[in-house]
């Protein structure tokens, strides 16, 4: 052991291995296969060490201290002690043991197995577990929210029409999970901080030789391992996201109803008439629509090799006027996402041009050096732009900016980012000038295509607020763009296993996810079909109905006339849910924590959601239970042991810890209110995020215990809220006799707000008085007259509410309602 520093030094027969500790509940163990131990990371948002690209990422990066550490030889072994964590470094045979501050184990090396190379170069590290571990996150993959006794790949592929349970891999390069032991409840993050394809084996593989293990193995790089203490699954997540960033605050646009298809850019004149006939539609239909995510269909150029999609070009035949169509689609308060991608097929009419520029990936000394490297590519070979590389992005930010930011969006869809063409991986980038190969690299490339994106419109449209989304990622993909897992299939599985996998990618700091909804790429889905997946997808992060239907047919909201009501009463309750979602979702860019949550994450302690997928938690109030299965004529739900539930439609009263069974029709979507929550919603009728504003505000309140929620606000459009133009109302509910509910303002921004109803779930219980600021209400027992009314309060005794009504001053204030038992009789 030498210590030097900040860190401890550990020279084993084998390769050196440093142990840093971070901050609490963060420790590095980097055992150095390289042998330079060099630090240039694209991934880290958050480090204790100068970094080689500390001025590329600039103030995306902080520098801390790292925590001090005492060192004590105990013979066998070396105690390292810091902050929350103990760790013992056995000395023969080597092993490292992690401990918490309780003396619960975290982590321990399998002896023999810890840190290898095996004969294809590849470096493993191997961990005991035990039957009782469950493994939460992985980034985006298939499959089961528990992925023990499972292989996970992660080398990213364009999987078009995965199937939603066996697929592997997926788009996703995220090296991330979380460990939790299910009988000590205690959570452990293994973030591995590397871009190197990689895999691991969670308990699949046996050995008689060796205890049940989990093996990491990466294509090359160090074992670089943030291992990041709980005990809380959140806890983790939180500290994970301090180390790969937390997204920005998106425009309020981008939690909208986002349509697409790739019909409409595929016509053959016209794509522009028929896109903004399209929006008028969904206006005549009342569907609320905010967005349109716009197919590559209109870089379509005819060349020696028939019709191809040619990127930064326009057909002209299809958008004769891409001005005019961005202006009129605004309009109309729509943000249009035009689709962009990385490769260059050799036929391109600008090939030379981008050639010149020297902007490519290019080939391995194997493959003869000089020159472009050359793969697959959608339409034929293609090349591939190598964005490590400071010219490349500065070109890339000229042509996209030329292309298309100047045409009049603010928002890019970058897509077919996974850079899985290149076959040979030893092909040359530029790494900011150190030099690697692609195989080291092609993970990152969608991070810092979407860097460059976001940048790129920043430069063009400083007050504007980025809208960045992206089909691939490596960890951090987060800091830049909204995500979606790719190319689904129609089907009901789809449906099902779709939400393991957003809710796996919430756990991997990855807060803004969604799947297509209706299924991107089979046949048209049927009515029921349609109907439960928008029911369901309507509590996505990313609401995205896309569709490339195999029959032909195009996935819309109104495409079964009978069920259209079904339909648009669905995405409504999306839009009356924004002041909710705009909450949560800025709480993801301060904490870094999921916006719909697995429930064995929520509800931690509970053993029986350990695998829970098909029901989850939007934010800290919902329950949703949407129906996932064709002809259902009931909804069993299980609700988490030692808490309360409402039916949130007919307000009944559950016990957490039992099944609930509710009948359901077409029409129904299942939900529940959390006892001890606060649920801001939209009293108006949103039809355009963009355009409209929340005017009446409804805060339903659950005062089973006490509770708090932060509202907030801001004009959802620019950056003004970068300088402080928001508004926070922290909103703290005290319950018993006197529920008390107080709303305390901070923040510069004008809110819309004018008008407060305070819905206070109380079934069976009329309050005796009801007061405002210390001031007694009217109590209007007529409902009629309650409507009418300024000011005032009303028991809703069919849905056990108590409903308080006030303008709202835009200042503090509280509202106390007593409970308080009163013998009328007595009296």
């Amino acid at each position: 052991m030498e210590r030097s520093g900040d860190r401890l030094h550990v020279h084993t027969d084998g390769v050196e291995v440093r142990l840093l500790f971070l901050a609490d509940g963060i420790l590095r163990i980097r055992a150095g296969f390289e042998g330079d131990f060099a630090e240039e990371s694209y991934t880290l948002t958050t480090t204790a060490w100068p970094d080689r690209l500390d001025g590329f990422l600039g103030a995306e990066r902080t520098r801390v201290a790292p925590l001090p550490f005492d060192v004590e030889d105990l013979g066998d072994r070396v105690r390292v002690t810091g902050g929350n964590l103990r760790v013992d470094v056995a000395k023969d045979p080597f092993r490292i043991r992690v401990h918490d501050e309780d003396g619960t184990l975290l982590h321990s090396d399998v002896v023999g197995l810890g840190y290898l190379e095996d004969a294809n170069g590849r470096r493993i590290h191997t961990s005991e577990i035990s039957r009782d571990d469950a493994f939460y996150g992985f980034g985006e993959t298939t499959g089961p929210l528990d992925k023990a006794q499972k292989l996970i790949t992660m080398s990213p592929k364009d999987a078009l029409g995965y199937d939603p349970r066996e697929t592997d891999p997926l788009y996703k390069h995220i090296p991330f999970y979380v460990k939790m032991n299910r009988r000590n409840r205690k959570a452990v993050g293994y973030f591995y901080h590397n871009t190197h394809d990689c895999d691991f084996d969670l308990g699949r593989q046996r050995s008689n030789y060796w205890p049940p293990h989990s093996r990491y193995r990466a294509d090359g790089g160090d074992i670089d391992l943030f291992l990041i203490a709980g005990p809380r699954i959140r806890d983790v997540v939180q500290r994970y996201t301090t180390l790969t960033g937390r997204p920005p605050l998106l425009p309020k646009h981008a939690l909208g109803y986002l349509a697409s298809s790739m019909y409409y850019a595929e016509l053959d004149a016209d794509c522009d008439r028929a896109i903004t006939e399209f929006i008028d539609t969904a206006r005549a239909e009342d569907v609320p629509v905010d967005g349109f995510q716009l197919s590559s269909g209109y870089t379509t150029q005819e060349t020696e090799a028939g019709a191809k999609r040619c990127v930064f070009t326009w057909n002209e035949r299809r958008f004769p006027d891409p001005e005019g169509f961005f202006a009129a689609m605004a309009e109309r308060g729509i943000t249009v996402s035009p689709n962009v991608k990385p490769g260059v097929l050799d036929v391109h009419p600008r090939l030379a041009e981008f050639e010149a520029a020297d902007v490519f990936v290019t080939r391995s000394a194997d493959a003869g050096g000089d020159g472009p490297a050359v793969g697959a590519w959608w339409g034929g070979p293609g090349r591939f732009v190598d964005f490590t590389k400071p010219a490349a992005r500065e070109a890339w930010q000229r042509w996209l900016t030329d292309a298309v930011l100047d045409k009049g969006t603010t928002s890019v869809w970058n897509d077919n980012c996974e850079y899985d063409g290149i076959i040979d991986t030893d092909s040359r980038v530029d790494f900011d000038g150190a030099g690697a190969t692609i195989g080291r690299l092609r993970t990152v490339m969608p991070n810092l295509m979407c860097r460059v994106t976001r940048d790129s419109i920043t430069a063009v449209n400083p007050s504007a607020r980025p809208y960045v989304v992206c089909r691939s990622g490596h960890a951090g993909i987060q800091r830049y763009a909204q995500t979606w897992a790719g190319d689904n299939s129609t089907s009901w599985e789809s449906l099902r296993h779709n939400i393991a996998t957003i809710l796996g990618m919430g756990l991997s700091g990855v807060a803004h996810h969604g799947c297509d909804i209706g299924g991107f790429h089979g046949p048209a889905p049927d009515p029921e079909l349609l109907v439960r997946w928008v029911q369901h997808g309507i509590f996505q992060p990313r609401f995205s109905i896309h569709s490339v239907n195999y029959d032909g047919t195009v996935t819309e909201p109104w495409m079964y006339p009978e069920h259209t009501p079904l339909v648009r009463d669905a995405i409504k309750l999306r839009y009356r849910l924004f002041p909710y979602l705009y909450s949560l979702a800025a709480r993801a860019t301060a904490t870094g924590l999921p916006i719909v949550e697995p429930l064995v994450s929520a509800f931690q302690h509970d053993p029986a959601l350990d695998a829970t997928s098909e029901e989850f938690m939007l934010g800290d109030a919902l329950l949703v239970a949407t129906v996932l299965t064709p002809g259902a004529r009931t909804r069993a739900v299980r609700l988490p042991e030692g808490e309360v539930f409402y039916d949130a439609w007919t307000r009944q009263r559950y016990e957490g810890g039992q099944v609930v069974e509710l009948p359901v029709d077409l029409g129904s979507i299942p939900l529940f209110l959390r006892g001890g929550s606060v649920l801001p919603v939209a009293e108006d009728e949103l039809t355009s995020l963009t355009r409209d504003a929340v005017t009446h505000l409804r805060l339903v309140c659950v005062p089973d215990r006490d509770a708090e929620f932060t509202l907030y606000e801001d004009d959802g459009l620019t950056r003004a809220h970068e300088d402080g133009a928001f508004r926070t109302t922290d909103v703290r509910m005290t319950a018993g006799e006197q529920v008390r509910i107080a709303l305390t303002r901070r923040g510069t921004y004008r809110s819309t707000v004018e008008r407060l109803l305070f819905d206070v779930v109380r079934p069976g219980q009329c309050p005796h008085w009801v007061a405002l600021d210390g001031e007694r209400l009217p109590q209007h027992l007529h409902r009629g007259r309650f409507d009418a009314a300024e000011v005032g309060w009303h028991y809703d005794i069919a849905r056990g509410s108590v409903l308080v009504k006030t303008p709202d001053p835009g200042g503090d204030l509280a509202v106390t309602i007593s409970f308080e038992p009163v013998d009328m009789i007595g009296m």
